[in-house]
């Protein structure tokens, strides 16, 4: 593995870092601490800092030995966003506001792009500019969107954006990316099925609006097994039925809702349009009344060819070949979309491990309970930090030293 040295002398106090802000969690649009904090270090390095963009949002603007004559632009994401449930983990850098954590690694992240962005202003060993962009509210808040409309990328030229995400199960010292598809977009719905309330004794004075949900549950899967593409993925998950009050009583109304995850768009209009005719039909042919809302969130995760096939080489630089991975898509999603919608670029993982570091943490018995995102028992690895700042300095220095083709120089069509 080729780690960049001066990066690795920082190790330790980038650690440090990343556990200060692992221990002071924040929410969507109110990371204030974490974002002054990413303000300060950036302005103790010597970077200039734009902020307000998304409401909390950091640009750090870093240029090369020609001060960023060439023209030449990269972009670089970290979220800085924690979540709102209880950590159940005692090591000394646990939460310390209840009921918030940083269970999906944004403060790993976050650290890592730091580490970079040390680096890259200390060493102007390259020409161009790199932008670091430090996301507010990825955990339901949309923030890439929000800084969007705030003017991310007409403020900040830049010809390609990159995100990064700590990916539990893949082995550390591993880094995977991959064209096309790699999250899917998330959506949500809900469903009132209203019919006629009364005595259970006496079902048939009543129109009962149980079992009518029951059948949308079981229809709502034929869309996925006999209307859509086999070879086109998608989910529908029913997560939430709601209804009644007491045994006896048959309920007026029953509420279902869920999520519906695609990787394309098409299977998304396909999916939503037939769930509102499953629905509204089931209902009509049972006497009862249904409300159909559909809510789309994020949109999936799209890697542009040549950008993933560029990071690729980049990665297989310091890893090796064989552990410069085939990323697996996931049904998971992610506001970095938004940014792949606007420009080229490509999101990759970075293997967290399976959870053995908290081991090591003083005291002990720190490795109960599985590793994984948005489990109170997760933590990042920082071991990656070296690693994910490496990979950040040689992708923006690979980057500015090529020249990208025409398509990826003016901008995503």
């Amino acid at each position: 593995m080729k780690l960049i040295e001066p990066i690795l002398a920082q190790a330790a106090a980038l650690t440090q870092l990343r556990r200060d802000i692992h221990a002071h969690p924040e929410l969507c649009f109110k990371e204030e601490r974490t974002a002054d904090l990413v303000a300060a270090k950036l302005t103790e390095w010597g970077i200039p800092v734009h902020r307000g963009m998304g409401t909390t949002g950091v640009v750090g603007i870093v240029h090369g030995r020609d001060g960023g004559q060439s023209g030449r632009a990269i972009g670089m994401r970290a979220d800085m966003d924690a979540l709102p449930m209880t950590e159940f983990n005692t090591f000394a850098h646990a939460s310390t506001h209840p009921g918030k954590m940083h269970a999906c690694g944004h403060d790993g992240h976050t650290a890592m792009l730091l580490a970079a962005a040390q680096h890259l202003a200390r060493h102007h060993d390259y020409d161009g500019t790199v932008y670091l962009i430090f996301q507010p509210a990825e955990e339901g808040g949309g923030g890439a969107r929000e800084m969007i409309r705030d003017g991310l990328f007409e403020r900040f030229a830049m010809e390609a954006v990159f995100g990064m995400h700590n990916w539990p199960g893949m082995p550390v010292g591993t880094l995977a990316v991959s064209t096309g598809p790699v999250m899917a977009s998330s959506n949500e719905f809900k469903i009132t099925i209203t019919g006629k309330g009364g005595h259970a004794a006496l079902p048939h004075l009543g129109i009962d609006p149980v079992p009518i949900a029951c059948q949308m549950v079981q229809a709502f899967q034929t869309i996925i097994s006999r209307n859509r593409k086999p070879i086109d993925a998608g989910v529908i998950s029913v997560t939430m039925i709601h209804a009644g009050e007491a045994t006896n009583v048959i309920p007026d109304a029953c509420e279902l809702q869920g999520t519906v995850r695609t990787f394309t768009f098409e299977t998304l209009d396909l999916i939503e349009a037939r769930m509102r005719e499953t629905a509204e039909g089931i209902a009509a042919a049972m006497g009862a009344r249904c409300s159909f809302e559909f809510q789309r969130n994020y949109p999936p995760t799209i890697n542009t060819a040549y950008e993933a096939d560029f990071c690729r080489q980049v990665m297989a630089d310091i890893v090796g070949e064989a552990n410069a991975l085939a990323q697996e898509p996931t049904m998971g999603a992610e506001d970095f979309a938004y940014m792949l919608q606007a420009k080229p670029g490509a999101y990759c993982f970075i293997g967290n491990g399976e959870g053995s570091h908290r081991e090591r943490y003083e005291g002990g018995g720190h490795d109960a309970g599985p590793c994984t995102l948005h489990n109170p028992h997760y933590d990042f690895n920082d071991e990656l930090i070296p690693l994910g700042a490496t990979y950040w300095v040689n992708l923006a220095h690979a980057w500015l030293a090529h020249q990208p083709p025409a398509r990826q120089a003016a901008g995503r069509q």
